[in-house]
């Protein structure tokens, strides 16, 4: 059963950073079948570290895009990406160090809800602006 479950109601109204998410979502829902399913370190670490590459990739682009719209609210999203970017980091480093279920599992319940809050909050801000500036 996924973990989650894209709906409309997330949208961003920016179709490239929608597909991000989207496909963020696929992977997060990949991590939790892997950990569901008992798979070892190994096969975790494979898709946490496409996980977190494809997320290092999706916030430079997102960042990006707004910098380059002169978004006025981009310093504080910036900062927010930058405390999720620590964070996950942290979880990773004590994946590597500790129990593979504990920290699997801690690092799973921080993505879900780090990604719906940002999206369904901070990302959903900018959505409009984007498209006011002709970015959809």
């Amino acid at each position: 059963m996924p973990l989650f479950t894209w709906t409309e109601e997330m949208t961003v109204n920016v179709e490239v950073l929608d597909e991000d998410h989207k496909k963020l979502f696929v992977m997060i829902n990949e991590l939790q079948d892997a950990i569901a399913a008992g798979h070892d370190k190994k096969v975790l670490r494979e898709i946490l570290s496409r996980l977190m590459e494809y997320t290092k990739a999706h916030l430079a682009r997102e960042e990006h895009m707004l910098a380059t719209a002169e978004y006025p609210g981009l310093a504080a999203h910036q900062h927010e990406h930058e405390r999720m970017r620590r964070r996950a980091q942290n979880l990773r480093e004590r994946f590597e160090k500790g129990s593979t279920k504990m920290a699997s599992l801690e690092l799973k319940s921080f993505l879900q809800n780090w990604w719906i809050l940002h999206i369904q909050g901070s990302d959903k801000k900018y959505g409009p602006f984007l498209n006011f500036k002709g970015i959809h």
